[in-house]
């Protein structure tokens, strides 16, 4: 496929597929029930991020009475959310200052009433599925097959959490030379723990949605978290992980309408092969050699990663597509030759959840491998298009590359 066609398709990817990939940050409604003096408070949050910015306003039924309110001065540091409201109650004005600790798809905050009283609550992120801005729908109806379960149990309790006792990896910032974009641009690098220059790793090149950039997977499934603990399991082959930013153009933030920015999506095939690769292994101690480099993402990383990685066999040998988006090629065109990838591919790993409104894609291309006889993974499991599914991939996925 040319540029001119790539970008086309790509364009038309847009109309069609609105940021689902926020479900990886805090964008969307979170809800909460909580009992306190005055009786029964439900509340819905509406938070909108761009980066790390957020802000939001607040439905809120108090003990039958209903505002809408305005979260003001709403500030993100790592996974702490902090903002305040005021609420008008019997003529009274209250400031109600929340801090909250994001945990998955759930925010547990602490929140002071004026001089009143300090409450604890859950506010719990409302489902994605199925839903787009401007009330639009993306997907179809979600219609599970026999093969449509779960090739694995989901990780156990903990698997996501900082374990002190253990030995820890490094993250960096590293800049690099773009020549595709024309710009310098960054990435996110994880080093696994007691990394040294004289041993050569494997290299897992870990690609975002349409709404994040390359601090997204940090967000919600930060490798130092995750890969540490496995290592600690020995449970993983030690390796580098690289998150770039898949949006290849001059402006790389994903900001506005991040649709606009969907060819540059198609456009980081380059970027990647030409300028992140080589990046990499001038500047970190890497086995250079396609057994040795996986390729693996989230939504519209998801879709880049079966394009790419299936595209160029002779550059990856492990490829992995958690949920992937409409930015994904049809079948017939991901594998023209099942034979020749079946004798190159050391796995081939597709994922989706049983509420995603965009399994069908995913369903689409296992029936493809399925029926050309082309190994690979096809693990469904209970989760949407939402930061459970993606977490739950990595730790699943990581462990089986590299052997």
């Amino acid at each position: 496929m040319n540029m001119k066609l790539k970008t086309m398709a790509s364009l038309l990817t847009a109309s069609a597929f609105i940021s689902i990939t926020h479900a990886a940050d805090l964008t969307g409604d979170w809800k909460a029930e909580f009992d306190t003096q005055i009786g029964l408070q439900k509340y819905t949050y509406t938070l909108k991020q761009n980066g790390t910015n957020v802000t939001g306003k607040a439905a809120a039924d108090v003990a039958g009475q209903k505002q809408e309110l305005t979260l003001k001065e709403v500030k993100l540091n790592g996974d702490t959310l902090t903002f305040f409201e005021t609420f008008k109650f019997q003529d009274n004005e209250i400031r109600i200052d929340y801090k909250g600790k994001i945990a998955g798809d759930e925010i547990k905050f602490t929140r002071k009433v004026g001089d009143f009283a300090i409450e604890e609550l859950i506010a719990k992120r409302v489902s994605m599925t199925n839903v787009v801005a401007g009330g639009r729908r993306f997907g179809g109806p979600i219609v599970l097959g026999p093969d449509d379960k779960p090739a694995f149990a989901d990780p156990p309790a903990g698997f996501d959490v900082k374990r002190e006792s253990i030995a820890h990896g490094k993250s960096e910032m590293v800049e690099y030379d773009s020549k595709s974009v024309g710009t310098k641009r960054k990435m996110f690098v994880y080093t696994p723990p007691g990394y040294s220059k004289e041993r050569k790793y494997p290299v897992l090149y870990l690609l975002h949605g349409i709404g994040g950039d390359e601090t997204e997977w940090q967000r919600f499934a930060p490798p130092e978290v995750i890969l540490d603990n496995l290592l600690a399991e020995q449970k993983l082959t030690p390796m580098i992980v690289v998150m770039p930013n898949g949006r290849a153009q001059l402006n790389d933030r994903a900001e506005g309408d991040v649709f606009k920015s969907a060819p540059a999506f198609a456009n980081f095939e380059r970027d990647l092969l030409d300028d992140v690769i080589p990046a990499i292994e001038s500047r970190f101690s890497v086995q250079a050699d396609r057994e040795h480099r996986a390729l693996a993402g989230l939504s519209m990383g998801g879709g880049q990663s079966l394009n790419f990685g299936l595209s160029h066999l002779d550059i990856f040998a492990w490829v992995g597509a958690f949920s992937p988006a409409p930015n994904t090629r049809p079948p017939a065109q991901l594998v023209p030759d099942p034979a020749a990838a079946t004798q190159k591919l050391k796995l081939l790993w597709l994922s989706c959840g049983n509420k995603d409104g965009l399994i069908n894609i995913s369903q689409g291309v296992h029936a493809y491998l399925k029926e050309k006889n082309l190994p690979h993974i096809w693990h469904v499991d209970g989760n949407a298009h939402d930061t459970p599914e993606w977490r739950n991939n990595l730790y699943l996925f990581s462990q089986r590359i590299f052997r």
